[in-house]
């Protein structure tokens, strides 16, 4: 009875102990996270720097996380710098004369549902812009906080993913330390296995990185250029929708209101050239992602492709790693479960 009683008291002071340090550690998991998801994706690259560099690993550290860092600070100072001229032509356009604004044609009232209110906001902008800015104020107010509340989320998100980076930068440089921590870790979760499973997991990693990350960098870079060529106002602006749509698979449906805009607005001869450029970067990764995605891994890709997507859905942007591990590592032991159910049938 008393060995029972110390052995509860035990198990309850470990929990204690573990639930502590997870409430302490909890502002600091999702950055530790993605430390570790960078440092594994760019470890390959980090070795043969350091081997260039005659060994000199907290010098090959250092070079990769102001590399990391300058690829993920100036593309958004690009985008600030885009978002404030054009507000600043935008004030300087509304300062210098009031915008003449057509009445609304006489077929709007006979649309079904939405064409008497239609017709009746249209008229007040194009009689009293003035009156209908007022009549508005609530709507533009609740969109302007909710752009605040946007940019701070995305200024948020990238401060969180600058201090991974210097995280990754610190486990890069004491990456022999961190590998013999994951070798323990690994053996103690699968046993023998462990040495199989982490690599499962490393390599996943770095697939997902450039598989799915990787192809929608590279296609948005293209459709950026071809944002910018085109004279596509706010580029920046349509160059980042254009990353996050990628990222979810459904790029194209950036490109189908940019393209659009274009035979609005240019000549037919450059509409048709930026539609085709268009097409090509969403194309483009119906031939890259089966050249990078699973590339290295020993599960199928449709696994880590499944696994990333579904990741993705449920937990944002680290599930597209998570996801893929996970169910990567769930498939490899099903394959290990269904292939050892026979032998242990015979024996029974």
């Amino acid at each position: 009875m008393n060995r029972a009683v110390e052995v509860s008291i035990h198990i309850a002071l470990v929990i204690l102990l573990t639930t502590t340090c997870f409430v302490i550690l909890r502002p600091f998991l999702l950055l530790i996270a993605w430390g570790v998801i960078i440092a594994i994706s760019v470890h390959p690259l980090y070795r043969r720097l350091r081997l260039a560099l005659h060994g000199r690993g907290v010098l090959s550290s250092v070079l990769i996380t102001v590399v990391l860092l300058a690829l993920l600070i100036c593309p958004v100072i690009l985008l600030a710098g885009t978002l404030v001229e054009g507000m600043q032509t935008l004030t300087a356009f509304l300062k210098e004369e009031i915008p003449k604004i057509p009445p609304p044609p006489a077929s709007i009232e006979s649309w079904p549902v939405i064409g008497v209110p239609l017709k009746n906001a249209w008229s007040l902008v194009s009689t009293n812009i003035s009156a209908a800015l007022r009549s508005f104020t609530p709507q533009i107010k609740a969109v302007a906080s909710g752009l605040l509340s946007a940019s701070l989320g995305i200024g948020f998100t990238v401060l969180q993913f600058a201090l991974s980076i210097v995280v990754a930068g610190f486990l890069l440089a004491n990456d022999s330390g961190a590998a013999g921590a994951a070798h323990s870790f690994a053996r103690r979760i699968f046993g023998d296995r462990g040495s199989e499973f982490e690599r499962l997991a490393s390599s996943t990693i770095r697939s997902v990185t450039t598989g799915i990350l990787g192809v929608a960098l590279i296609q948005s870079l293209l459709a950026a250029v071809g944002f910018l060529v085109a004279g596509l106002p706010a580029a920046g602006v349509w160059a980042i929708m254009f990353l996050v749509a990628a990222v979810l698979q459904v790029g194209a449906l950036v490109l189908i209101p940019a393209v659009i805009y274009m035979f609005v607005i240019s000549s037919v001869t450059k509409a048709v050239i930026f539609l085709v450029w268009c097409l090509i970067v969403a194309l483009l990764d119906n031939v890259l992602k089966p050249l990078l995605l699973g590339r290295g891994v020993a599960v199928p890709i449709v696994v880590v492709f499944l696994g990333a997507i579904g990741g993705f859905i449920a937990l944002g942007l680290i599930g597209l790693f998570l996801g893929a591990i996970v169910l990567s590592v769930g498939y490899e032991l099903f394959i290990a479960w269904v292939h050892r159910a026979p032998a242990t049938i015979q024996e029974g």
